[in-house]
């Protein structure tokens, strides 16, 4: 099994901090426009957000797991529920790589495996070097067009 790039815990903190700061913002705002809020309240509130943003972030890299097995991608994830996934290649439709703003900035990419079946099967790999994320992605295609071949026969 492998993890992730230990760099996409800043991103996963990251965007935690922003949430808090969003939320932070909306409790000055309603402090000057609707009712009273007390600011030293409000400022430990995103403190101890962004304390547990962080904590968490940490959690979820030491958690987050992924592996290419015979015949299917296996992925270990989540920090209070953790979640297994298995993904038989015979479901792969197609496979991206992403690389946002911010993860170009990181040095970051992902890859997003395409599933037949329901709406929102698709799975994430976020957190890889983008040499590795390419890497990830060609080998999925071709164990994706190995496993629809043989499943065919």
């Amino acid at each position: 099994m492998e993890s992730l790039h230990p760099r996409v815990r800043l991103l996963w903190a990251g965007r935690t901090v922003v949430f808090a700061s969003v939320l932070l913002g909306l409790a000055v705002l309603a402090d000057r426009l609707v009712v009273s809020v007390p600011l030293d309240l409000v400022a430990v509130g995103w403190g101890v957000l962004v304390v547990l943003g962080a904590v968490h972030a940490v959690f979820a890299h030491r958690i987050w797991r992924f592996g290419l097995q015979d015949d299917a991608l296996f992925l270990v994830r989540g920090v209070l529920t953790r979640t297994d996934t298995s993904v038989p290649y015979v479901r792969v439709q197609h496979v991206d790589t992403t690389r946002g703003p911010v993860e170009r900035a990181a040095g970051l990419a992902s890859v997003v495996v395409y599933t037949a079946g329901s709406r929102g099967a698709d799975i994430t790999i976020p957190g890889l070097r983008p040499e590795r994320a390419t890497e990830l992605r060609e080998r999925l295609r071709d164990l994706a067009s190995e496993s629809e071949a043989t499943d065919a026969v």
